[in-house]
Parts: C-alpha cells; structure tokens; sequence
C-alpha cells in the first residue's frame, strides 16, 4: 500500500531538488525500502496498491503509475517538469505513453498541463474513482483480496505480465511452460 495521510498525494514536491538526485543515480528511496517507482532491479514482484488524492504531481504520478493498481478521490494531476525546465526521470515518459499511447501521452507530458481523475481513468491512469475519504479503505479492500489469493501465484503472475511488456509475450508464454 501506498498512500497519503494529508489532504494532497504529492504537493509540493521540490523538483530542483529531487532531478539532481535522479540524475545522478542516487536513491530516493532506500535499497531497504520498497521501492514505490520500481526503478531498480529486483524488480517488485508483490502488488502495489496506490490511493491518492488531492494534488499528484510529478513523482507521485510517477509512483501511481509504477504501482499495479491505483485509486482516486477527487485528484488533481500534472506531469509539470516540463514547465520548470526539468526532464521527467521517475518513469512518466515511459509509462504514460505505454498506459494510454503516444498522443494522450505527449498532450501531458510536453504541456504540463492539468487533468482530472475521468481523464487519468480513460488514459488508464487510475482503475477506479471514489468518493474523496473512501480511497484509502477501497485500496486496502483490494489489497485484502490480493492477499487471499495464492501469494506464488500473484509473484509468477507479476513476474509473467512484466515480461511479456520488457519482452514480448513469446518470453511471458515461455515461462510459463517452464512454471
């Protein structure tokens, strides 16, 4: 689970701070922390659940979109390093344009410009919008059911489904011959 405990997901965040770091190869995230953008192999191979709200800016739209599942209440978002003179480096480039396309994509990533929780929806962004206060208990229903089923079975199926987007699908059908 990954979630915010203020009224905002990620605002403010100090994107000059932060793109030096990234730039430069150091963590933001500690190598003994789950690491919410799955930047570093080992890849994760346990689900995220994400739930925001409020403003998600830049690398909390990077986070949301590197997590498998995510929630909205009433979110406010913007990839708007390109309006401070800072490239994208946590994965929106790469992510965005694979979720919903080159055009969609670009409509953000180049203009910064603002969206809204029915746009992050159809751009396959989120997996649901929910009433503003229920997002975090409908992350932790998901997350309850995700943990009932066979925990080998949802790391093979992670592992499959990531393979199949790095690799193709012939690698994904491959493993699964060896499974």
């Amino acid at each position: 689970m990954l979630y915010a405990a203020g009224h905002n997901f990620t605002a403010p965040v100090d994107l000059p701070e932060m793109a030096p770091l990234i730039r430069m190869g150091k963590l933001i995230i500690p190598d003994e922390y789950v690491d919410p953008f799955n930047s570093r192999p080992a890849f994760r191979q346990t689900p995220l659940v994400v739930a925001v709200q409020g403003y998600c800016y830049t690398l909390g739209i990077e986070a949301m979109l590197a997590a498998d599942i995510a929630t909205a209440a009433d979110p406010r978002f913007s990839e708007l390093e390109v309006k401070r003179g800072i490239m994208a480096t946590g994965g929106a480039t790469i992510r965005m344009v694979e979720r919903s396309g080159w055009g969609n994509a670009m409509r953000y990533l180049v203009t910064g410009e603002e969206f809204d929780a029915e746009t992050a929806l159809r751009l396959n962004f989120v997996q649901e919008i929910v009433e503003l206060g229920e997002q975090l208990n409908r992350a932790l229903e998901i997350a309850q059911q995700i943990s009932g089923q066979a925990p080998l079975v949802v790391r093979q199926t992670i592992i499959s489904a990531r393979l199949a987007v790095d690799e193709g699908s012939a690698a994904a059908v491959a493993l699964c011959k060896d499974i």
